[in-house]
């Protein structure tokens, strides 16, 4: 039986190569679970692996939504277990690829979704509209300060969300399910990259983003819509571009702004995944990476 190998670790970590050299060599086929690849045309500022760069391999979920569309853990979930499947029904191993262990999680795990209810979320949106993201966050706090630690004051779609399941369930948003896989045979791949090293690698990748154009993806994509979108805007890169390109700060600025935003995601991500013990943790500067990957795929 074909295992579903997933690739996790920090932004910058190098799991898209991982992937493809994984694909490669198993027969396999990758399925994004990063929540702003499966945009299309945010390709600079989420490193979405060029053409030439995924080497053949076919790659699934990029490039699936508009920028003005919302892209929600429960449709990426959908989405990337229905490219699961027909993978291992037609004999190819599907790898799936991401740094945010909500999303993976949903994805390989018996994972459901509480409902939503339109009154109350309309309420709480209304509620939000009259005080503000961080008078919000200050109720969520109250109410669930482990689901408040993990969602930024700013971040005001994530904070009614929670506060409206908070509401519906009874319960607290921040509950996940047991550590039980959907599928009968996983295996999850960590890739570790010292704290150093890792902050040297996103300072790089942001310099090379702005060296290749990203003030111009950004600038074509708020003609699109972006600015008024309500999940993609928040994107790291994206946000601190619009912010320049409405004369809130310099350039430089932005650019330092996004390094230093990339960096504490980055820890929350380890920080996250870090608490699934089923992750198999792999040296990320290692010679023979690709071989310790494969010898757990086995």
């Amino acid at each position: 039986m074909r295992p579903v190998v997933a690739v996790v670790g920090p932004t910058a970590a190098g799991k898209s190569e991982l992937a493809v050299e994984l694909a490669l060599r198993l027969g396999g086929e990758v399925v994004n679970a990063d929540s702003m690849q499966i945009y299309r045309g945010m390709d600079i500022g989420t490193a979405k692996l060029t053409e030439a760069q995924r080497r053949g391999v076919p790659h699934h979920l990029l490039d699936v939504l508009d920028v003005t569309e919302p892209a929600t853990v429960a449709e990426i979930q959908r989405l990337a277990r229905a490219a699961i499947d027909d993978c291992l029904a037609r004999a190819t191993t599907p790898i799936v690829v991401g740094g945010s262990a909500l999303y993976v999680r949903a994805v390989l795990d018996r994972f459901d979704f509480p409902g939503t209810d339109a009154r109350v979320r309309s309420r709480l949106e209304r509620e939000l509209a009259a005080v503000g993201a961080e008078a919000m966050h200050a109720r969520l706090s109250q109410r669930d300060p482990v689901a408040a630690a993990a969602i930024l004051p700013s971040n005001a779609r994530r904070i009614v969300r929670a506060l409206e399941v908070v509401e519906l369930t009874g319960r607290f948003a921040a509950t996940l399910p047991g550590l039980q896989y959907a599928y009968p045979r996983a295996v999850q791949l960590g890739i570790a990259v010292p704290r150093d090293a890792l902050d040297r690698r996103i300072a790089e990748r942001v310099h090379h983003m702005w060296a290749a154009g990203l003030v111009e993806e950004v600038r074509a994509l708020e003609r699109a819509g972006l600015r008024r979108a309500r999940t993609a805007p928040r994107a790291l890169g994206y946000a601190q571009v619009l912010a320049f390109l409405a004369g809130e700060y310099s350039e430089v600025e932005a650019r330092e702004r996004t390094i230093r935003a990339t960096r504490r995601f980055a820890r929350r991500q380890e920080s996250w995944l870090r608490r699934d013990p089923r992750i198999c943790w792999l040296p990320g500067d290692a010679a023979d990476l690709l071989e310790q990957a494969l010898a757990w795929c086995r």
